[in-house]
């Protein structure tokens, strides 16, 4: 089975996150994708990140169920900070009968060279989705990697929370099951 690992804060998860998914599910030849629920980005601030599971719950739902995707939480219990190079062999030793590639964006790709033994992580394939306004870089044109022009939303997590926290409608922007959730919700309305 070929795994597309698609990681994320998800905070919250959107639509944009699930467009991506199911385009990569439907036009490659990944067998499942797997979004990866990851906990705090060092380069991100945590106060603004909702706990670990509340994000993995809302993943949950915004999957429904859809056999061609599932929701991870493998990050969850691994050393933090999480290097995507740990994760991939992590997941290689555990899960030893999946071949895993990786889903990323034009703009992570631009600085994969910066990230822990990115050179290990070139020996997985690859699956780039184009990002308008960013620049690629030279591992676009490396063997692994490989160029598609998905759907893509001009929407934010971060807008989204904003929505939120200043009382303004969040519906179409998140599956409608997260909507659901997220209007009874604490989750972002304390953050």
């Amino acid at each position: 089975m070929k795994v597309g690992l698609f990681f994320g804060s998800f905070n919250p998860v959107h639509v944009g996150h699930m467009i991506i998914a199911n385009y990569m599910a439907e036009n490659t030849d990944l067998d499942q994708i797997w979004m990866v629920v990851s906990p705090h980005n060092p380069l991100k601030e945590k106060k603004t990140l909702a706990k670990d599971f509340d994000r993995l719950h809302l993943m949950e739902l915004a999957i429904g169920n859809n056999p061609l995707i599932r929701a991870s939480d493998i990050e969850f219990y691994l050393p933090k900070p999480s290097y995507t190079v740990d994760t991939l062999a992590y997941l290689k030793e555990k899960y030893p009968e999946k071949n895993f590639s990786l889903i990323m964006g034009g703009d992570n790709i631009a600085t994969l060279h910066k990230w822990k033994n990115y050179e290990l992580i070139l020996n997985h394939e690859i699956f780039v989705y184009r990002r308008p306004n960013y620049e690629e870089g030279d591992l676009m044109e490396h063997k692994n990697v490989r160029s598609f022009d998905a759907p893509m939303l001009d929407i934010s997590a971060s807008y989204i929370r904003k929505c939120i926290k200043n009382k303004k409608s969040i519906r179409y922007l998140v599956p409608d099951k997260v909507y659901d959730y997220l209007e009874v919700s604490p989750i972002y309305k304390n953050l």
